[in-house]
This record gives C-alpha cells, structure tokens and sequence, in this order.
C-alpha cells in the first residue's frame, strides 16, 4: 500500500448548540483516526448520527477539527453529497453551470460539457425544468452528472449511490470504478454493505463520533454488524 495522502489523528469536531459564549458543545466527531493512501478505496460505515457526513467534510477541508491533527500532502478533494445547495428557481442546465463553476471549471469548459451532463443524467425535458420540480432521484442524477466532469485527486461520496432507481446505482457505479481506474482515491459512505463491497478494499467503522476500526471491507462489516444489537442497546 502507498504512503498516505490524507491522515487523521484524534481528530474532534464540536459544534454549539446555540451561537452564544459558553454554550454547550456538541461533538459531531469525538476521536478519528485514519489512513488515507492515494488510490485507496475506503468505505465508511456506522449507524446513523455516528458522524460519517462530518468526516467526509473534515476531508474536504469544509470543517476544520477542533481538536487532533490532520496530515493531508496537496491534494484536490472533491464532496459529492445529496446536499448540493441546487438554487431552487433555476433550471437543471443553469444549476449544472454553477455547480460546475464552484467545482473549478471555467463557464465555457462546463458549457461544453452540458451534453454529457445531459446524456448521462437522462433528465430529458426536465433539464430544462427547475429543480424545485425535482425528486430526490433526479436531483441525484444532476450532481452526480456534473461531479463526473470533475477529476480531483479524492473523490468523497456522501450516500448518493444509495438513491435512486437500480439501473442509475448501476450506471453511476460503472462510472465510478471507471474513474477509479484512472488512480482517484475514493472515500465512500453507504448503509448498503452490497454497495460498500462493489466499490471499495477498504473500510473504516464510525461509531459515535470514534473510530472503531480500519482494516479490509469484510473483516470491517462483520465487526459492525456483529456489534449492532450492543451498540444499539447502549443508545
């Protein structure tokens, strides 16, 4: 395995309940600690609230710990969630041209690209529709599209291959290992064990806030799933 490109150690992240001095603290991540080699493809399972989406947006360098340390050599990463920030109003193609540009690209290279971002999305009529009129499914089918044309250095997925219809999880998966042939390291969260195994050889445990355990994907899913009926006890 190649040396790290991205390492947690005893990473925190607090949130506060209300914006006051002295208000009570919130920790979304409580002690992380991971290994993130270039090429790796790490699945990140745990229950939900264990703090998978904080992580992803630790990685990012949306969130900044506040506690621990994080090692990370220049690298691009790019969060590919279901929380996309879509402007409500605006239609598909125009929410496809800002998301592109918040990605990096230059308005003419995204314009470009907006008849494979059509093609593959498969929004038909709809891409010309605002979004507003959109289900979960299509939003998926947009960002996942527009995230495509973008070749950062690590890929974060937060859930979104869970969601859709089955040939889409089948379309966007195919993409996905296609661009981890290219060398894209990945960082995949699901509750879908199939999904976790299709797509990754590597996994990491959340459990409330903590990491649990890093190791190969079936040793990782049997760990958690044989301590679900304690952990869920414990809740």
């Amino acid at each position: 395995m190649s040396e790290p490109i991205i390492e947690l150690q005893n990473v925190g992240v607090a949130f506060s309940a209300q914006l006051r001095m002295g208000a009570p603290r919130f920790w979304a991540l409580e002690d992380v600690s991971l290994s993130l080699p270039r090429g790796a493809r790490l699945g990140v399972v745990g229950r939900n609230g264990a703090g998978k989406s904080t992580l992803l947006r630790v990685l990012a360098g949306i969130l900044a710990p506040d506690r621990g340390k994080i090692r990370a050599v220049r690298v691009s990463c790019q969060l590919l969630s279901l929380a996309l920030g879509f402007v409500p109003y605006l239609s598909g193609r125009d929410n496809a041209i800002l998301s592109g540009l918040m990605l990096g690209l230059r308005r003419r290279e995204i314009e470009r690209r907006l008849p494979a971002i059509l093609e593959f999305s498969e929004l038909g009529d709809f891409f010309e529709q605002p979004v507003s009129s959109y289900s979960t499914g299509m939003f998926t089918r947009l960002g996942f599209s527009v995230a495509m044309q973008v070749e950062p250095d690590v890929l974060l997925i937060d859930e979104v291959l869970s969601v859709g219809d089955t040939e889409f999880q089948k379309k966007s998966g195919d993409a996905l290992r296609e661009r981890i042939h290219n060398g894209t390291t990945v960082v995949f969260v699901s509750h879908l064990d199939a999904l976790i195994k299709q797509v990754c050889d590597c996994a990491v445990w959340i459990e409330h806030g903590r990491s649990v355990m890093q190791g190969p994907v079936d040793a990782v899913l049997a760990a958690y799933h044989a301590a679900a009926p304690v952990a869920i006890a414990a809740q």
